[in-house]
Formats: C-alpha cells, structure tokens, sequence
C-alpha cells in the first residue's frame, strides 16, 4: 500500500475481522494467475463505478487503484523474511494485514474479498456492448470475479480451488478505501502546511497507540535486545557487497563497531525497557508515506491522523522497542530535511508517553532505522532490469542514507569535553570546527578568546615574538582560565565542548581535565598532527586569508615545538591523534570515529 493514495474518515468499521490460524509452512511458489492482472485491470470487474483503473506494482504486490478504493493482491513470492508463497499465507497475511492496520487506520481497511474462478457464460464473452457477463451481481471478467466477505464463510478456505458459494477460489484481495494523495503528510511537508502542532498530534497518537499495542509473552520475546541486536548484526552481514558501491569500507566498520559498543554499553538500560513494557506489537513501517492527514480544520485531532500500512508479514520487524519507531518518523523526517519538526515530534513523544530514557537511545535508533533504509535501497542494485538512471539515482540515495547513519552514531549523547590540541599549522581548528557539527559540540577557538579579552579584532594580526605581548605566560593564562570557565558553564548546562588550543603545557591540560572531572564528563583530548612541510605551506597560506584569526607562523614554530609538552595517559583523558595531512573532511571523519569507539583505527 505504500506511496498509494487513499480516501478516509473517522471512526472504527463494524466489518468483523475474519480469524485465520498461522499457515502452514512454505510453498513452492507460484505464478500469478495470467487471468488475474486483465480482469482487475477492468473497470467492469468491480461492483463500485470506476472510471479507469491504475495499476502499481511493488516486489510483493499488486496495487489497483479503482475509483474511491484500493484492492491489494499479494505476489506469490518467498523472500525468505516473507513468504507468500501459497495460497494458504496469501489469505492469512491479507487478514493480519487487515486486522493490524484497523488499529490506526480502521475506516481505510474494509475487506478481504475472494477472487473466484466460474464458468463463463458464451465462453465468457458478451455482446458487444453489452458489458461484462455478471454472476450472482458481479461482473464476471475472463471467467473471474470478486466474491463478498460473506462468501469466505466461517472456515475462510485457503486452498486454491475450494469451492465457496458461486465458484473456486483462485486468489485472494486486501480491500481499502482510498485516502487522498493531497493530504499525504509526505506531500504536505514540502508545501510548509505541516508545523510543529502536527508533529505533536502525530506523536501524541503514536503514543496512545503504543500505551495499547500488545506486549509481553511473545512480543517481548521476539521484539526484545537480543532480537534487536540479531537485526543490527544481519544489516552488516547483508550489506557487505555493497561495501564500495553505496557505503564506505571505513564507514561500515564503524557502524559495526559503535553497534556492539552501544549493546555492551546499553544492555541493562534494554533489558530494564522491557521490564517497563516498552517493547510493544508496533506499526513497523512508520515513516512520511504512511501517514495522511484527512481533517482540514484548524486543529489536528487523533481522528484526523490515518497511519496505515504497517508491516503484517514478519513479526521480527513489527515488534520491538517503542523508541524503534519514534525514531524511523524523525529519522524520515531528518533525511528530507525536517530537523526541527522530528525534534518537535520527539518532544512531544517524551512528553506523552513518559519515556524519559528514550532520548539516551534514540541516536542509535535512528542510526539502526538509516542504515536499513541504506540497505534495502540498496538492494535495488539487484534488480537486473533496472535502468542506468535509476541505478545511479538508487546508489546515491543509499550513500545518503548510510551517511545519516553515521551522523547519528556520531552524536555524543553525554555531555563532553575535547580538547583539539598540536603545534600550530597541524589542522587543529579546521578539524575542531570540522568535527563539531558532527559530534554536536560547540567550539571555544583560543585565538579568539585571547583577542576579546585584549580588545583586539579577532582578524587583527599581532605577530610578537614567541611568549612574549599578546602570547605571553599572563595573557595566556587568563586565556585558558576564562576558555575553562565558558566550558564548564556550558557542560552544566547539558553541551559538549571543544576548546581549540595548542594545548602546549601539562599543568593547562591537568587543570582543564580536573575541572571537567568535577563536572561529572568525560575529557578526550584530540592531538593534530602534521608533517612538517604541510605545516610550513599552512602557515603561508594562512597569512594571506582574510579573518584568520590565528598570528601563527613559521618563524616561531621549531620554537613552539621544542615547548611542547606531549600528552600522557595519566593525565585523566582519552587520546586521540590524528594525522591532518590527509583531505580535511576524511581527517574530520576519522577523528569522530576515534571519539566514539575507543579504538577504533582504519580498515
């Protein structure tokens, strides 16, 4: 049903949901009946009037768009993590597809009709003009035609070929009504008719909906941690042919990686999160092309919001944590470019379900729900009849979703300290401004702070000799002392920070170390690194930049050098080097991967 319009309403049907019992176990798969695709492509086929008839397939289905509904017939394929194979699963997962998605979107699913096989009249060939011959008041097409709920009877047959009240079942047919594509919420977004109280009334109802899906039993046997991280490791194995075509060999390993340091990090905070029953019998699939928005009032009610096609064929992907799905909706929303709206929409989650743990997951939710959207596209890439245009067009839109995956890992979700250090020339400040937006830090440059507290532009050069004026050891302890008292600041109220700085002498770093300890965060600190022809040609080109800050230049640097005091692992932080020779955004995604997996180096 996915990316098809559909028309809606308010309130619960009173179509009862026929019960099936789980199919049995796999088929052979088999072809479609070659009746099947011109009969619904018919506009007579269907007993409501119908103008014309659409036809949109996906690699499980058949989508019809006739008139004010949607009929849905499933492939008869076997994708090992699906299995429509037989008829027996088509007509179960058709029923569970009804009978799950009535709980968000119960005026959209109506029936499960029975496509039945009888004998034609005249060969099954009226006279022209005539129309379609019709049995029982529906029209037959190809010796084919539509049955009623009332017809699939108490024992509901799935065998192809059972006999029901006017013919042979030989498939059967999901029906819906159709929503309008206008009101999509997909569609909505990029014409600024979606804000922030949206976004709070689609979280509200999420969140009333997860308070009431199942959980327990099975739910949180199949949907819990170690399911999860089942999942997770199965994206990497799957993913691996991909490895430069769509994503990075560097990137992979240190998605990899962050994945089993969030588990082994993490594994108490999940398995008290089942405790609480936070694992529930979710929607599965919720992102900006399941949600239609069918009010036009002023306000946005529950009712207004229809929330459909959830996943009904495996269970694996429909249970799981609540914060699974709250982050696929903001990581969607992330992606084509909503970042306020999905940090509305996780607000508002927070606020009305009570979870105040989830924020501490979500980056790596959100990371999880990237990289499987990264892989599935990728899978694209498969399809042998794909065009050169629409492969290219797959491949990139993979690549970006692996590279959102990896922003989200690279967030810091605990207030910290970094300390970007080196001699100067060696990169420090681009990789500090360079890594920043990516760890979700804010930067305190020295170079800065030392002119504010002088008076003095910060583009204003002042080249004084090595210690001495605006560089002596007074100047530049009132420079470190009020860079540390802005970080602390900022650490207590909750950001992480970069102090961009030579960082030349240990009692500086020790003191700096001691007074983020005392804040309760961790301290890592970075060293740049450089050869020294690189650094001499920076230091050149630096002259010449206009807003420059940094009076660094090459004939104080074997001066600087020789003063430079090398960090130690008894200092009390994390070290971290980096060579800054190598292309800036490449030294910047390296440094992020050190910081947040301890020990992490190139592939």
């Amino acid at each position: 049903m996915s990316g098809v319009a559909r028309a809606g309403g308010s309130g619960r049907t009173a179509v009862p949901v026929p019960q099936a019992s789980e199919p049995p176990g796999p088929a052979v798969p088999a072809e479609t009946d070659p009746r099947l695709i011109p009969s619904m492509m018919t506009p007579g086929f269907y007993p409501e009037a119908a103008a014309s008839v659409e036809l949109i397939q996906t690699h499980i289905s058949y989508i019809f768009l006739a008139g004010d509904y949607v009929y849905k017939v499933k492939k008869p394929v076997d994708f090992g993590f699906l299995d429509f194979a037989s008829l027996a699963r088509r007509r179960f997962y058709c029923l569970e597809e009804m009978r799950l998605n009535r709980r968000l979107a119960p005026h959209a699913y109506l029936a499960v009709l029975p496509i039945l096989e009888t004998e034609p009249t005249n060969a099954g060939r009226a006279p022209a003009g005539a129309g379609p011959p019709v049995r029982g008041g529906a029209p037959v097409v190809e010796g084919l035609r539509l049955g009623d709920a009332h017809s699939l009877g108490a024992t509901f047959p799935a065998v192809a070929g059972t006999a029901v009240a006017e013919g042979r079942v030989v498939e059967y047919v999901l029906k819906m009504a159709r929503l309008p594509e206008e009101r999509m919420l997909k569609n909505l977004l990029p014409r600024g008719q979606v804000g922030p109280e949206v976004m709070e009334a689609i979280a509200r109802k999420v969140a009333a909906f997860h308070a009431e899906a199942d959980t327990g039993g099975e739910v949180d046997e199949i949907g819990g941690p170690a399911s999860v991280r089942h999942n997770s490791r199965e994206n990497f194995e799957q993913t691996e042919r991909y490895v430069g075509v769509t994503i990075p060999a560097w990137q992979r390993r240190f998605l990899s990686l962050y994945d089993e340091q969030f588990f082994e990090a993490n594994r108490s905070l999940l398995e008290r999160r089942v405790k609480e029953h936070r694992i529930r019998d979710c929607h599965g699939d919720l992102h900006l092309e399941h949600i239609c928005l069918t009010g036009t009032g002023p306000t946005v009610a529950a009712d207004d919001i229809t929330i459909f096609d959830c996943i009904e064929f495996n269970k694996r992907f429909r249970y799981g944590d609540v914060g699974l799905e709250v982050a696929f909706l903001a990581m969607d929303l992330e992606f084509n470019g909503y970042e306020e709206l999905a940090r509305r929409f996780v607000l508002a989650y927070v606020d009305a379900s009570g979870d105040g743990e989830l924020p501490r997951l979500l980056n790596f939710f959100a990371c999880y729900r990237a990289y499987v959207r990264g892989k599935v596209v990728s899978f694209r890439l498969d399809d042998p009849a794909i065009s050169a245009a629409d492969r290219a067009a797959a491949a990139g839109t993979a690549t970006r979703y692996f590279a959102l995956a990896f922003r989200y890992a690279a967030r810091l979700e605990r207030p910290t300290l970094l300390l970007v250090g080196g001699l100067m020339g060696t990169g420090k400040s681009v990789l500090s401004r360079r890594i920043a937006q990516s760890l979700g830090a804010e930067v305190l440059q020295m170079d800065v702070i030392r002119k504010e507290l002088a008076g003095v532009p910060p583009d204003e050069h002042h080249f004084e000799e090595f210690g001495a004026g605006l560089y002596s050891a007074e100047t530049t302890a009132r420079t470190y002392a009020e860079a540390v008292r802005r970080a602390v600041a900022m650490l207590q109220a909750g950001r992480s920070v970069i102090i961009d700085a030579s960082w030349s002498r240990r009692a500086d770093r020790l003191h700096t170390i001691d007074a983020a300890r005392r804040t309760g965060v961790e301290t890592v600190f970075i060293e740049a690194r450089a050869a020294e022809q690189v650094v001499r040609r920076r230091l050149e080109q630096r002259l010449e930049q206009e807003g420059e800050p940094s009076d660094g230049r090459w004939e104080i640097y074997a001066a600087q050098r020789a003063a430079f005091e090398p960090p130690q692992e008894d200092e009390g932080a994390r070290l971290v080097a980096v060579d800054c020779g190598a292309p800036p955004d490449r030294c910047a995604a390296l440094a992020v991967c050190m910081v947040r997996v301890p020990g992490y180096h190139e592939p």
